[in-house]
C-alpha cells in the first residue's frame, strides 16, 4: 500500500478539478455519523433550550449580531 506522502505526490499531479473531486470524497468518507456524538449534542440542545425558557440566558437579535459584521 502506498503510503500518504506517496499518495499525496500522485495526486499532486492532477488537475484542479481531479483534486477537488479527490478531496470532496475523502471529506465525505470521513463525515459519518457518529451516534456519541449525536447524542452528546441532542442533550447540549435540550439544555440550551431549556435554560432559553427559563430565561436564563441572555439573548441578542439577529440584527443586533449582524452589525458586529457590517
Amino acid at each position: 500500500m502506498p503510503s500518504c506522502q506517496e499518495l499525496y505526490q500522485q495526486a499532486n499531479q492532477l488537475p484542479p478539478s481531479e483534486k477537488l473531486h479527490l478531496a470532496e470524497l475523502l471529506l465525505a468518507d470521513l463525515d459519518k455519523p457518529d451516534q456519541e456524538i449525536d447524542v452528546i449534542w441532542k442533550d447540549e440542545a435540550q439544555k440550551r433550550w431549556q435554560a432559553y425558557q427559563a430565561g436564563e440566558l441572555i439573548t441578542v437579535s439577529y440584527d443586533t449580531m449582524m452589525q458586529k459584521y457590517k
